[in-house]
């Protein structure tokens, strides 16, 4: 397994767990709007191990975090995951209106084995992100058994992730054990050629992940604004696009290990351009890389996509993290669906298709794209990344070590 760390995890599969009450961590943080769940992938990603519980006669206590709320915000409450999870499963779903206290513990103590109860937010406490030990102690209380399937989570030092599990025996789930599966594949034996394809805003958060896939990969493709950054460290016009200047020296850096270490590094050779961040403003395409003085860069050029696409088709491992463009237009989403369709062709011509979550999940739903025709979509863009990286991830070192 990737990481500083050699770990030993118990899977849930493998468990003593049958009729016992099962504190499960998962990642029900979900888009809800009025009370509507607009994307349910992250509870569809549950469902496996949560079944497998309730086959076995389990009690299932679910605990997650939902947004970054301050205090007790009702439009950050999970209630309406509830309700939505009780159509999913076919089993009784209880809620609980906090997710510590007397009530919660109430609600919980008269749910039935076979049953389901949710708490609500963790993040309405404090104690959850400070990693407070006795808050942890008080949601191992509701169980005997600790299952860990919220891989987005894994990488944050918190109460739920890396707390809980020294009072309780544990295992990760289904989802847990094939994020993990699939990161391994990729970084330790990929089948080779080994393409990943890095987009997103800003170099600053994927640094540490550049340097780390120059070291694994034989071509490195680098799309969307921080596509920007690195033209510049080239010398190359970028015009009004967004450029992270105190980042330019590393883009040199990480450009020059790719050629120390013989890794093909593209940058986008064309570009849709814009003169305001508008989704009707007229659009051109530039004639190289190089981007005239009053632009914006906002998408790939159709060379661009043409180039990348027989990048992908050549390949036999694909990682892919970050759109292209600002594909939440219309107008500028072109790139990221046409990367989107052929990674989707890829699959089907037998290459391993690696999606590493957040935006790039949205990319493919905007392509129509179901999660089916890739190899793996990984739950937690952040903690995929610094899986690769070769981090520990707190929350799989606790577990390791309880």
């Amino acid at each position: 397994m990737s990481g500083k760390t050699i770990l030993k995890l118990a899977k849930v599969q493998d468990s003593p767990v049958k009729g016992r009450s099962v504190v499960m961590r998962v990642d029900y943080n979900v888009p809800i709007d009025k009370g509507i769940i607009s994307d349910d992938t992250r509870i569809k990603a549950s469902l496996k191990t949560l079944k497998f519980l309730l086959d076995l006669k389990c009690k299932v206590i679910l605990i997650s975090h939902l947004g970054r709320p301050k205090d007790n915000e009702p439009k950050y409450s999970l209630k309406p995951v509830a309700t939505y999870l009780q159509g999913l499963v076919g089993a009784n779903v209880h809620f609980a209106a906090d997710c510590i206290g007397k009530d919660a513990k109430k609600i919980v103590e008269q749910a039935k084995q076979g049953e389901i109860v949710l708490l609500e937010n963790l993040r309405f406490h404090s104690e959850e992100k400070k990693n407070d030990d006795n808050f942890a102690k008080q949601l191992s209380e509701y169980g005997d058994f600790f299952v860990q399937e919220a891989f987005g989570t894994l990488h944050r030092a918190h109460a739920s992730t890396a707390g809980i599990s020294k009072y309780l025996d544990n295992a990760i789930g289904y989802l847990v054990q094939k994020e993990l599966e699939y990161l391994d594949k990729s970084m330790i034996n990929p089948a080779r050629p080994f393409v990943a394809i890095i987009g997103g805003a800003k170099v600053s958060d994927k640094i540490d992940v550049l340097y780390s896939l120059v070291d694994k990969v034989d071509t490195l493709i680098i799309g969307g604004a921080m596509a920007y950054t690195f033209l510049a460290a080239q010398y190359s016009n970028v015009g009004k696009s967004l450029v992270e200047k105190d980042k330019i020296e590393d883009a040199k850096k990480i450009i020059l290990k790719a050629f120390k270490n013989d890794v093909e590094l593209l940058l986008p050779a064309d570009h849709i351009v814009v003169k305001e961040i508008k989704f009707d403003s007229p659009k051109e395409v530039t004639q190289s890389m190089a981007i005239g003085d009053n632009w914006i860069g906002v998408d790939v050029g159709p060379r661009t996509e043409m180039l990348f696409i027989e990048k992908i088709k050549m390949a036999r491992t694909v990682f892919w993290n970050g759109p292209l463009g600002i594909f939440e237009t219309d107008a500028f989403a072109h790139g990221s669906i046409a990367i989107a369709k052929a990674m989707a062709a890829a699959t089907k011509s037998g290459t391993i298709t690696i999606l590493g979550g957040g935006d790039t999940l949205s990319v493919i739903k905007k392509a129509n794209i179901s999660q089916e025709q890739l190899s793996h979509c990984s739950t937690g863009g952040g903690a995929s990344l610094e899986f690769i990286e070769g981090k520990n991830l707190p929350g799989l070192v606790a577990l390791s070590q309880n």
